[in-house]
């Protein structure tokens, strides 16, 4: 199985079409001193439409440490993305491409890392085989998907009408962003919100009702603690302490009540926000 993408560059526009595509490769720098200038806005048109994105370096004779640092320097990695050596410069050699993708792997780790070539290149320049985690081949023959090389590749780029249009040997674009690696950003997680219990709960009468065990106040507590309210000589526990009723007098003047407003028990609109920021 196979899914269908293409590769641009600022020969393309910022805005271009992503109608049955689930992948696209764009072209980030050349040599040590060219970066395409659409790059970024071609970038958020793939994010956009949910494509996996992949970034390539067109590389050129030079330092391989110099210009594969440069092209990194250039990119925000998420996961899913991927990175492309292209290689089509003869004045690059079949080790020098090995040295660049070697470096990038080392810099983008778990990210994976191509080769583009043609046939030619592959078959007649190259003397080591070496193509990172995947070889990206071109071959306009008129069979899509059916490159004559017999090593193994992943991508077949099979006509430039009328834009560079490619097949990925994955069965979706979840298993090509799964494949291309990166860890993702975790979410922050959200705190456990503890409804409010009524001002009666706190209370004893009308005194705070110290020594009352609950998770109700282990939870309270650590909120206060991550507000920077928390008054805690030791971390905050299951029975109500006076620690407890002065940090949380701190976050209701925080929150902008004063005098006898501020004083215990919670109310109802401090605990929300306490719980549930931005609330």
């Amino acid at each position: 199985m196979t899914i269908k993408g293409i590769d641009v560059s600022s020969y393309q526009p910022a805005a271009y079409s992503t109608r049955g595509l689930d992948f696209v490769v764009i072209k980030i720098t050349e040599g040590t001193s060219y970066t395409n200038p659409r790059w970024v806005a071609q970038r958020s048109t793939a994010r956009k439409a949910g494509l996996v994105t992949g970034f390539y370096h067109f590389v050129r004779p030079g330092s391989m440490k110099a210009q594969a640092d440069y092209f990194l320097s250039k990119i925000n990695l998420v996961a899913g993305d991927f990175l492309v050596l292209d290689w089509e410069d003869p004045g690059v050699s079949g080790a020098d491409k090995d040295a660049w993708i070697k470096h990038v792997q080392s810099k983008a780790k778990g990210h994976k890392v191509l080769l583009y070539c043609n046939v030619d290149y592959w078959l007649n320049r190259d003397k080591t085989s070496f193509a990172g985690d995947g070889l990206w081949i071109a071959q306009y023959n008129g069979r899509p998907g059916k490159p004559s090389i017999q090593a193994p590749w992943l991508i077949h780029q099979y006509t430039s009408t009328p834009v560079d249009t490619n097949l990925a040997k994955f069965a979706s674009r979840e298993a090509m962003r799964d494949w291309a690696g990166g860890r993702a950003t975790p979410k922050p997680s959200k705190p456990k919100y503890e409804p409010f219990p009524g001002a009666a709960f706190f209370m004893k009468g009308s005194k705070p009702a110290l020594g009352k065990s609950s998770k109700v106040f282990t939870a309270m507590g650590k909120r206060l603690v991550a507000v920077g309210c928390g008054l805690y000589k030791v971390g905050p526990g299951s029975e109500l302490g006076e620690a407890d009723v002065k940090s949380y007098e701190a976050w209701q003047r925080k929150c902008g009540y004063t005098g006898s407003d501020a004083k215990w028990p919670p109310g109802k609109t401090t605990w929300d926000k306490l719980h549930v920021p931005n609330t």
